[in-house]
């Protein structure tokens, strides 16, 4: 199963105008592949897996997702319900205790989602594996989201999504309330069902993560997608300012000392026009006063006024 990403936009309204906060996002994700989705906090990546699976809320999507040739953005709500919604793609969701209700037992939500989308099977062996997947017992079945811990929580919703076996999974920070043992049982299994033929959009800020479950990697910043590439070229040459800073940040084996890139990222009400890094970026010039469009890499591409020469260079190479 392909999945096809092409010029996606969300925008949330609000009482001091739209907030765009995914603009023309493009990347394509072939079966049994990975993509993960980094950068700063309140720079889109949320909004780009809900925008996805058709459920952001207060806003508006725009643009092409085609999810088994189908355009999903173009089915009714009804239909993407029946067809696609938690059995061709489900989501993760990054706030645990947000996702499960406090009033019935997690059993009773297991059984709700199976319900709900007409599932014809056996119910209690479907439950008992999905939980099992992610190291919980059948006793947690029984317990209402309050007598869980957070970690406990967190499994749970990854059960949960897994539970009809979706072939598109949009993972949202699905380890970030995990202690280092679970989180590493829960990466072996997101590995496990990549190699079944699983397709994952893994979101976090935990780039050490990324490199491990992740074939391409997508670096977005102000709601936009300014790199994109394989997981080795985008670890091993970065070539967006930012992406080079953000991999700056993070400590190393060798003791050498993390820096962080000065300054706040550009406000979503009134994005500029200009290239979004540039107030922060310290290989700026006057051309990046200029929206840069996309330059092709090896295995992906950048947007960044400093590949403009690169691109040239390759266009008058094809032309000789």
């Amino acid at each position: 199963m392909k999945i096809s990403v092409r010029d996606l936009t969300a925008r949330y309204f609000s009482s001091n105008g739209p907030v765009h906060a995914v603009e023309n996002v493009n990347f394509d994700l072939n079966e049994g592949e990975s993509i993960g989705i980094a950068g700063e906090s309140a720079c889109g990546k949320s909004t780009l897996g809900l925008s996805i699976i058709r459920m952001l809320s207060g806003g508006k999507v725009e643009g092409k997702i085609i999810l088994d040739d189908d355009s999903i953005l173009d089915l009714s709500e009804s239909e993407f319900n029946e067809k696609f919604r938690w059995k061709k793609i489900s989501m993760i969701f990054q706030g645990a205790m947000n996702s499960l209700d406090p009033v019935f037992t997690i059993q009773d939500q297991f059984e709700e989602v199976l319900k709900q989308h007409k599932f014809k099977g056996n119910f209690e062996k479907t439950i008992n594996d999905a939980i099992h997947s992610v190291s919980l017992d059948e006793v947690v079945l029984k317990k209402y989201p309050h007598e869980l811990s957070g970690g406990m929580k967190q499994r749970v919703v990854i059960a949960m999504a897994l539970l009809l076996k979706p072939k598109f999974v949009i993972a949202d920070e699905p380890t970030t309330a995990l202690d280092v043992l679970i989180q590493a049982q829960i990466i072996n299994l997101l590995k496990k069902l990549k190699r079944e033929g699983m397709s994952f959009m893994f979101i976090t800020h935990d780039l050490a993560v990324l490199s491990e479950i992740s074939d391409k990697i997508g670096i977005m910043y102000g709601g936009q997608l300014i790199e994109f590439g394989s997981s080795f070229e985008i670890y091993k040459n970065p070539k967006h300012p930012y992406t080079q800073g953000l991999l700056k940040s993070i400590p190393t084996l060798k003791g050498d000392a993390p820096s962080y890139i000065k300054g706040v990222p550009p406000s979503l009400l009134q994005p500029p026009t200009e290239c979004r890094f540039i107030e922060r970026c310290p290989l700026a010039m006057e051309k990046c006063k200029k929206l840069p469009p996309n330059f092709e890499t090896k295995s992906g591409f950048v947007q960044c006024w400093l590949y403009e020469d690169e691109k040239l260079l390759q266009l008058s190479q094809e032309n000789m």
